[in-house]
């Protein structure tokens, strides 16, 4: 009897084996912020064993979306040159990074998008990686433009208030700015608030009945 011929798996069985399979631990350390994190190195370096006879290669473009670029990663798995699987990932240029100059700020981009394409092909869950969530934040931030003609509009109007009930007026218009405005901006209303609050109690505090007529 013919030994049964060994049944070959598709390339969807052979990603599923390697999801299963593929540890990643966390071995970089970033000592400034004080937290444990993988790179995508570190996701290459584990997932290299498992591969077989599977080819995965990774690349990445700039893209224009609106008005700004981004970076698109492609993490492909191809069996046998025909059947392949892709997972695309985003990161967008920051328009300004402190220390950085343009082809950092694209390699810092690169880097993320590579690495969140890998985890997508590969199930590697970062969503609680506080280097995830410092990136959320950062485009996060970068996206609030701000509104420096609304910011003076306001200030004006603090300056203007004859008393402080007029300042309590206010109040929910400042708030309602929070979401416009940028850290800085919103800072430099509350400041101008509290500034003229002081002024006007001062001046009200001095008034005595002996000033009436």
């Amino acid at each position: 009897m013919a030994k049964e011929e060994k049944k070959k798996l598709t390339i969807y069985e052979k990603l599923s084996k390697i999801q299963q399979e593929l540890k990643v631990p966390k071995e970089q350390f970033n000592k400034f912020a004080n937290f444990k994190y993988r790179s995508q190195e570190d996701i290459l370096e584990a997932v290299k064993p498992l591969l077989g006879d599977l080819v995965l290669t990774i690349s990445d473009e700039p893209i224009l979306i609106g008005a700004r670029y981004y970076i698109q990663a492609t993490a492909r798995l191809t069996d046998d040159g025909v059947e392949y699987i892709v997972c695309k990932a985003y990161a967008r240029e920051s328009e300004i990074k402190k220390g950085m100059d343009d082809s950092q700020i694209t390699g810092t981009a690169s880097s993320y998008a590579r690495k969140y394409a890998l985890n997508g092909l590969f199930l590697i869950d970062d969503t609680n990686d506080i280097d995830s969530k410092n990136n959320e934040e950062n485009e996060a931030s970068e996206s609030k433009k701000g509104d420096e003609v609304l910011a003076s509009r306001l200030r004006i109007k603090i300056k203007n208030a004859l008393f402080v009930e007029d300042l309590e007026a206010l109040k929910q218009e400042i708030a309602d700015a929070g979401s416009t405005l940028t850290k800085e901006q919103f800072q430099s209303v509350v400041d101008e608030a509290k500034k003229k609050k002081v002024k006007l109690e001062e001046e009200f505090s001095n008034i005595d009945e002996t000033d009436y007529e």
